[in-house]
């Protein structure tokens, strides 16, 4: 018994053996075949505090070659948070919600009584008007205290035309509210409201600092509720508004992907440390609601704004006293070439305003500027901001070209009047605009080609050039005797004037001579 228990014993773990062999022969020969391994990456984001899968990946493999562990992310520490929360306790009691009425009167139809229903009315009945009361909710911002006079800085659009504010503090706390001044060319107001007791200001940082991919928080009121903290990154600088777009043009904007939702306007902007950067103003969505494409004022074009409005009331902007237009191929077909420009940016000047800071340095139309103190003009948009964001009686250098000559004039600015006195026509000389004297041009015009010239493009009505004479489709083929060729020409010829000018014009094959004072 005991031998055939030996044995039994001895065939059991022989056939163990010989099972584990055949296993291992046909795995390594499937791995062989297969050539791949499938392997799930899992990484750490250690910025965020969270986790992210990577999806599969695919480590390839040959016979000489054994399979390596997918690689794990970097554990040491970055300098980004793992907490926004002493952000947020710094910011959070600087940021207010802004709830404001505005009174709308509107006409309501009058219903008849019965005895006007049947036989009309006894006299004709005067249109009822009736108030309504809309309200409003926004953010703003803490950021100035004189004596007991607390300053909040906030969007124009958010105050609009309201007959009451009233703001409401994260302490809960409230307090009535005023408009000490708004402005919509850059969209920001200030309000105020009396206060003895102990109220945060914000600190207000420097916008200028600020990189693309910097860590920043929005805080405001969205949608009503209040006090909310989103964290996002800086997505771009500089960001501008589209031509017509109802969007305040005075100003660029910091773009973040940090949630901004209706009700955060006004409210704030903050760097990783606690200080303000910008004013959040807008968003991009097609629905109405946060898609990461939210915009911000930075602050550094704020703080001019803050003492304007305490001091006047209203933001100040500089004056130059031109107008002025892009040069592309676009708008101005052969206008870049004719001066000769191609290829260059900056903004045409094509009207200057008697008696401006632009006549008396000597600023002509016709000059193409390209840069202003150190900055680079790139078009209009840019210019007319660049512009009024200098302080009048400042001293601003700028580099343009003449007739293809470089040169730069030196300007003190003036303030900005009203919009009738900066836009009074009869003070824009000299009221017209030209374009180069194209073959398109002349085929739509049925001019000949022995007519040589540039071509009136638009009169401004009131201009000096209207109450000249001159009109829309004019060709000026000289000034004050000299043969006008190209848009360089005609240019030059006024730059040089003085006294009267003397247009020699073609009007649908009739010469005539039209007289100008200069500037």
């Amino acid at each position: 018994m005991a031998r055939n228990g030996w044995r039994t014993a001895f065939w059991v773990l022989l056939s163990a053996v010989l099972l584990l062999a055949i296993g291992f022969s046909l795995g390594r020969s499937y791995n062989q075949a297969a050539g791949a391994v499938p392997v799930t990456g899992l990484t750490r984001a250690e910025a965020g505090g969270h986790l992210t899968v990577s999806g599969s990946q695919t480590l390839e493999r040959t016979a000489d070659q054994p399979v390596q562990p997918a690689p794990l992310a970097d554990p040491r520490p970055t300098n980004a948070p793992l907490s926004f929360r002493t952000v947020a306790e710094n910011v959070l009691p600087v940021v207010v919600e802004v709830n404001t009425v505005e009174v709308i009167r509107q006409s309501v139809p009058r219903f008849p009584s019965p005895w006007e229903f049947f036989f009309g009315p006894r006299e004709q009945p005067e249109p009822q008007e009736r108030e309504f009361r809309r309200p409003g909710l926004g953010s703003g911002v803490l950021v100035r205290r004189d004596g007991t006079t607390v300053y909040v800085l906030t969007n124009a659009h958010v105050v609009g035309d309201a007959r009451e504010i009233s703001l409401r503090l994260f302490d809960g706390r409230e307090f009535e509210a005023e408009i000490v001044g708004k402005d919509s060319r850059t969209d920001l107001a200030l309000i105020r409201f009396e206060s003895r007791e102990e109220v945060p200001l914000a600190r207000l940082g420097d916008s200028d600092s600020l990189h693309v991919g910097d860590w920043v928080v929005a805080v405001g009121n969205p949608l009503g509720f209040e006090s909310t903290v989103t964290a996002g990154i800086v997505s771009a600088l500089g960001r501008r508004p589209q031509p017509g777009s109802p969007i305040a043009g005075f100003t660029d904007y910091i773009q973040t992907d940090a949630s901004i939702n209706p009700g955060n306007s006004g409210g704030a902007l903050a760097d990783i440390h606690g200080e303000i950067v910008g004013i959040n103003t807008w968003i991009a969505s097609r629905g109405g609601g946060s898609v990461g494409l939210g915009f911000a004022i930075p602050i550094n074009n704020a703080k001019r704004a803050i003492d304007d409005f305490i001091e006047q009331g209203r933001i100040i902007y500089g004056w130059l006293g031109v107008s002025i237009q892009d040069v592309s191929p676009q708008i101005t077909p052969g206008l870049a070439q004719d001066l000769g420009i191609e290829g260059q940016s900056g903004a045409l000047v094509i009207n200057v305003h008697r008696d401006s800071p632009a006549a008396r340095a000597g600023i002509r139309p016709g000059d193409f500027v390209t840069q202003i103190d150190d900055t680079s003009i790139t078009d209009t948009a840019q210019m007319t901001r660049v512009i009024g964001n200098l302080a009048p009686g400042r001293r601003a250098v700028f580099t343009l070209k003449r007739a293809g000559r470089e040169m730069t004039i030196g300007v003190t600015l003036d303030s900005r009047g009203t919009e009738d006195e900066v836009a009074a026509p009869a003070g824009m000389w000299p009221g017209m605009a030209i374009v180069p004297l194209s073959e398109t041009m002349r085929e739509a015009r049925d001019i000949e080609e022995a007519i040589d010239g540039v071509l009136v493009a638009s009169v401004l009505q009131d201009g000096p050039a209207a109450i000249a004479g001159l009109r829309n489709g004019d060709v000026i083929t000289q000034v004050n005797g000299t043969a006008v060729r190209a848009a360089r020409d005609f240019y030059r010829a006024l730059a040089g004037a003085s006294g009267e000018i003397l247009f020699r014009v073609n009007r649908q094959g009739v010469r005539i001579v039209v007289g100008m004072d200069a500037l």
